[in-house]
């Protein structure tokens, strides 16, 4: 390997690192918040990419129904539960219509729209407003009532809600890979590298949504209940913070970064109905380096992920995905002997 061939791997794995960060920061972010490990990160991505790969094709994306399914059954779930507590009727009223309201709307376009064929950015943008509800939906239907449960409970709960979105998403796609187009087709030469123009903007959006949450994080309102609620749960509700509602909303941004990290990556390679695990996966990896709690180790920890699996494609590329996650071994054994916890009552 000489210097050229090292640059052009070093800068792939970069490109992937950048998909896998974002993925990464939402699992630390769902974990600090709801204490969920949160398995099907990774069907959001290929949810993204798959409904923006329909509505390239002019027909209404199976997202549309699902959205619709879950938005209904919350519907009738915060029905149920206004009822059982004795809530005034205009009150469940306007929670129902609020959970429905954003689905409704979302789903409308997409089934106006899609036939007339849009500009891409706007099909792009169709599909973060279609797939971003499916978070705070999930929350409320899976998790709302497990959450004071234990972390291995709400794990298991993960991997029920995993198998049933790649069900689903078997019989919304259907069994057939697509690649996306690229967003920006340009390609920039420096010396043996050669820099496309979606790689560029997997950087550029990768960076600017990692800015936005430490924008959110730090000078937002709704970003410091969230830090609260991580901190200490009892206490944020103590002080009048909604930890449900912190939930949902940490389940919305979670998903409305795995659909945008769908599109990023949707043009780079072949998306299947369940790629989106072994992508999730590398995220998780990233999030295990970072302890589950940190965004800036988990940031280098996801680029430390992309690097490995780039190098590893090349030297030994029938196990280039061993070698990723085999490396979260030496990482468990130091954090064990590090941190020795106790066991969860």
């Amino acid at each position: 390997m000489d210097l050229s061939i090292a640059a052009i791997l070093a800068l792939d794995g970069l490109t992937n690192g950048a998909v896998y960060a974002l993925l990464a920061l939402a699992t630390v972010l769902l974990f600090a918040v709801t204490r969920v490990i949160f398995i099907p990160q990774g069907e959001f991505v290929a949810f993204g990419a798959l409904t923006l790969a329909l509505l390239q094709t002019g027909k209404v994306p199976g997202t549309v129904w699902f959205l619709l399914a879950l938005a209904l059954l919350a519907a009738f779930a915060d029905i149920a539960h206004g009822m059982k507590h004795r809530q005034p009727a205009m009150r469940i009223a306007k929670n129902a219509a609020r959970t429905l309201a954003i689905p409704a709307i979302a789903s409308a376009l997409a089934i106006w729209l899609a036939p007339r064929n849009p500009p891409i950015w706007a099909q792009a943008l169709l599909t973060l407003a279609l797939v971003t509800p499916f978070g705070g939906l999930i929350s409320r239907l899976a998790y709302e009532s497990l959450a004071d449960a234990s972390v291995l409970v709400l794990l298991i709960v993960s991997v029920g809600v995993h198998f049933a979105l790649v069900g689903l998403g078997l019989f919304f796609f259907g069994a057939e890979g697509f690649r996306n187009p690229s967003f920006w087709d340009t390609r920039f030469s420096a010396g043996p590298l050669a820099l496309n123009g979606q790689a560029l903007i997997i950087f550029i959006a990768s960076l600017a949504l990692i800015v936005l949450l430490w924008l959110f994080f730090e000078r937002t309102l709704a970003g410091k209940a969230l830090r609260a609620t991580a901190v200490n749960r009892t206490g944020a509700r103590l002080m009048g913070i909604s930890t449900s509602g912190a939930g949902r909303l940490a389940f919305t941004m979670a998903a409305f970064v795995g659909a945008l990290s769908g599109l990023l990556i949707g043009p780079t390679t072949t998306i299947f109905y369940d790629s989106g695990f072994l992508i999730g996966l590398k995220g998780f990896v990233a999030a295990v380096f970072a302890g589950l709690s940190s965004y800036p180790l988990a940031l280098a920890g996801a680029l430390g992920v992309g690097l490995l699996e780039s190098f590893g494609s090349y030297w030994a590329s029938a196990f280039k995905e061993v070698i990723v996650f085999s490396s979260i071994l030496p990482v468990l054994l130091w954090r064990s002997l590090r941190d020795p916890q106790s066991e969860e009552h």
